[in-house]
């Protein structure tokens, strides 16, 4: 078996990793409706930002928040938006390159013993299937769908992704591998939470939900009133921009750092933190599967059950399994 699909077959047996990375406390959850092409467009040039200090993290929510502590950052170029499936598709044209989604598992290496329904061995990722039945309990929220990819994020059956949606059911390294091909990187953690708040002019609060943000509204799971005119995932820069000129750094869809997570920041990390290394990197509910920090939260965080769409706001996620509520963008050392 190969490492992706060990990583993949991990992300299935230890559910909890999936489960916990979406929502924010106590889920990770993904959407379905694919949006409309629409009006909605946000700027393509990369903005600069300016390095600075500022206060990371946060004391008053979750505890691997904390503890907030300052540290300094060099300045960088970043993406405006997340990185669309129009984007995506040029870069797979470009190349030829074929996502951890699109990839079959080796069955040879498969016991019997575990049990797993044969659609598993098939590429795929997991998809968020809301039901009128579902609970609170993460465990109903979550199907491993054959064939959902890139292209149809929510499985076959479902609409193609728009053109103008950020790119979803992208691994890890799909997202590192697309980042080189542009000339850039994953964002640091200290960089994204940096732009995210603007270099910390933008105040955090625990309770209500951005206005400017598509996040979920209603009773999560089970009701969704779409105050904000989205179900699902919205396609890139249809809600307000922060100070930085920045779209969609909050709710939406969560986005992949280059930063190992371990719960909980260290102090003294000096310029430009780089997070754990991989020794020392772990995620108490999956241990011994392979985890990466992802910020921003999504449309389905909900005032009921999660406080993540907030900066200081992260998680764990599982690196060698595509979902459809995880996207990203990059970041620029230098502009050619």
């Amino acid at each position: 078996m190969t490492m992706p699909d060990l990583k993949r077959l991990r992300a299935l047996l230890l559910a909890p990793s999936l489960f916990m990375a979406a929502c924010g406390g106590d889920s990770d959850v993904a959407s379905e409706t694919s949006a409309e092409e629409n009006a909605c467009a946000a700027p393509s040039e990369p903005v600069f930002i300016e390095g600075g200090d500022f206060v990371m993290g946060a004391d008053d929510a979750y505890p691997e928040e904390g503890p907030a502590h300052r540290v300094t950052v060099s300045s960088f170029w970043i993406d405006p938006a997340e990185v669309t499936v129009a984007r995506f598709a040029a870069f797979v044209e470009a190349t030829g390159y074929v996502t951890v989604a699109e990839k079959i598992m080796d069955p040879a290496t498969v016991e019997d013993a575990l049990g797993l329904d044969a659609s598993v061995l098939e590429p795929g990722g997991a998809v968020f299937q809301p039901s009128p039945n579902m609970s609170l309990s993460a465990f109903n929220w979550w199907k491993y769908v054959a064939g959902a990819n890139w292209r149809y994020p929510q499985g076959p059956e479902k609409p193609r992704a728009a053109l103008s949606e950020p790119v979803t059911q992208i691994a890890f390294e799909d997202a590192r591998a697309f980042a080189q091909w542009a000339g850039g990187r994953l964002p640091t953690e200290a960089e994204w939470e940096y732009a995210a708040k603007a270099g910390g002019t933008i105040s955090e609060t625990t309770s209500s939900p951005p206005a400017d943000a598509n996040t979920w509204q209603g009773i999560f799971p089970v009701q969704n009133t779409k105050r904000d005119g989205f179900e699902g995932v919205a396609p890139a820069g249809c809600f307000a921009p922060n100070a930085f000129g920045l779209y969609d750094m909050i709710g939406n869809v969560w986005e992949w750092t280059a930063n190992w997570y371990a719960p909980g920041h260290e102090e003294g990390e000096g310029a430009n933190p780089q997070g754990p290394a991989v020794d020392r990197s772990y995620d108490p509910r999956s241990p011994g599967v392979p985890v990466r920090v992802i910020k921003g939260g999504s449309y389905l965080c909900a005032e009921n059950y999660c406080i993540r769409y907030r900066p200081s706001a992260r998680h764990a996620q599982e690196t060698g399994l595509g979902t459809n509520h995880i996207g990203f963008r990059i970041v620029y050392d230098r502009l050619d």
